[in-house]
C-alpha cells in the first residue's frame, strides 16, 4: 500500500467513524465510561457526618475552623485499546476482513474518546507484545494511531510463530504499564489456546475492561460446498476437509457454540462485559447495545 492509499484509507476511516462518534454516539459513550478516579474540587467548612480522613488540616489552622477537601469523579479518562494482529485475524468471507472490521471499531472507540476529550494509546499484540503506544490527546494522535492499524505487517518480516495469539499476556502486559486505571477495550476473535481467565480477572480488577468479539460467519456454519482445502492462519497447518460430510458440518458449529460458552463463561466469572459481532453485522447496532447497557 502505497502513501496515496494510505492516506485515501485513513480520510475514509475518519469520515465514517468521526461521524459515528459525534453523532450516533454522542453521550452515550460519556454516559457508558464514566471516569473512576476522584479528583480534588474545592475545601468547604467541615459539616457533621463529614470523613475526618478529608481534613484538610493547612487551611484548618490558617481559619482556625475545620475544613475539609471535597472530591469530584474525575470525567476525563483514559482508554487503552488491545488490537489483536496475530494471523487469524487476515480472514474474513463477508463484507470485509475481521482486521478491517477491528480497524473501524477501533477508531470509532477513539474519536468517541476525543470528544470525551480522553487520553487514548494502543497494544498490538499476537503472542506476545509487538507495539505499545502510550497514550495521548487529539486528532493527529488518532490519525496516527489509525495509520498503524492499517499498515500492520505490510513490511513482511514478521515470523509465522509471531502470529499466534496470547490474550494472556497483552493484559499482563496492560497491567504492568498502566499504572492508574483506566478504561480497556480489547478486540480480538479471541482464537486464544491458553486459559486467560486469571489475567483477566487481575486485569478487570485494577482497569475497566470491555471484550468485543470479532468472528466471520463462516466460523459459525460451513457451507455444503465438497472437498475445500483449509489452512490454520496461527501455525500454517494445511489440511482437506469434506464440508459434504453433515457430520463434520455439525462438529464445526458444535465446536463454536461450545467456544462461545467457554467464553461467556470467562467473561462472567471476571465481570467483563462482552459483544461479540460478525463481520456481515453492523457493528454500530452491537455498540449502541454495549453502551445502553453500560449505561
Amino acid at each position: 500500500m502505497d502513501t496515496s492509499d494510505i492516506l485515501s484509507k485513513v480520510r475514509r476511516i475518519e469520515i465514517k467513524t468521526r461521524g459515528l462518534s459525534q453523532n450516533i454516539f454522542a453521550g452515550q459513550y460519556h454516559s457508558a465510561f464514566k471516569g473512576r478516579g476522584m479528583a480534588f474540587s474545592e475545601v468547604r467548612e467541615y459539616q457533621y457526618q463529614d470523613d475526618i480522613r478529608d481534613i484538610d488540616w493547612n487551611v484548618t489552622a490558617r481559619f482556625h475552623k475545620p475544613y475539609v477537601k471535597v472530591f469530584e469523579e474525575e470525567r476525563e479518562l483514559t482508554v487503552m485499546i488491545l488490537i489483536d494482529v496475530s494471523g487469524s485475524l487476515d480472514f474474513g468471507t463477508r463484507k470485509q476482513l475481521k482486521r478491517d472490521m477491528v480497524t473501524e471499531i477501533a477508531a470509532t472507540f477513539a474519536f468517541s474518546a476525543i470528544e470525551n476529550n480522553d487520553k487514548i494509546g494502543m497494544i498490538f499484540f499476537s503472542d506476545h507484545i509487538e507495539k505499545y503506544i502510550p497514550p495521548k490527546k487529539g486528532r493527529k494522535h488518532i490519525l496516527y494511531l489509525i495509520r498503524e492499524m492499517l499498515t500492520w505487517g505490510e513490511n513482511g518480516d514478521e515470523e509465522e510463530s509471531q502470529r499466534k495469539t496470547d490474550i494472556g499476556e497483552a493484559l499482563e502486559f496492560l497491567t504492568r504499564v498502566m499504572r492508574r486505571r483506566c478504561t480497556c477495550f480489547v478486540l480480538s476473535d479471541f482464537f486464544d489456546r491458553k486459559d486467560f481467565l486469571k489475567p483477566l480477572q487481575i486485569a478487570n480488577r485494577k482497569h475497566d475492561v470491555v471484550a468485543v468479539q470479532i468472528y466471520d460467519a463462516l466460523c459459525r456454519q460451513l457451507p455444503d460446498v465438497g472437498l475445500l482445502k483449509v489452512r490454520d492462519a496461527e501455525t500454517g497447518h494445511e489440511m482437506y476437509i469434506d464440508t459434504s460430510d453433515r457430520k463434520l458440518r455439525a462438529a464445526h458449529r458444535n465446536y463454536f457454540l461450545n467456544r462461545q460458552q467457554q467464553l461467556s463463561s470467562t467473561f462472567s466469572k471476571s465481570q467483563v462485559d462482552w459483544i461479540s459481532i460478525a463481520t456481515d453485522e453492523d457493528y454500530v447496532k452491537q455498540l449502541i447495545l454495549l453502551f445502553k447497557q453500560r449505561s
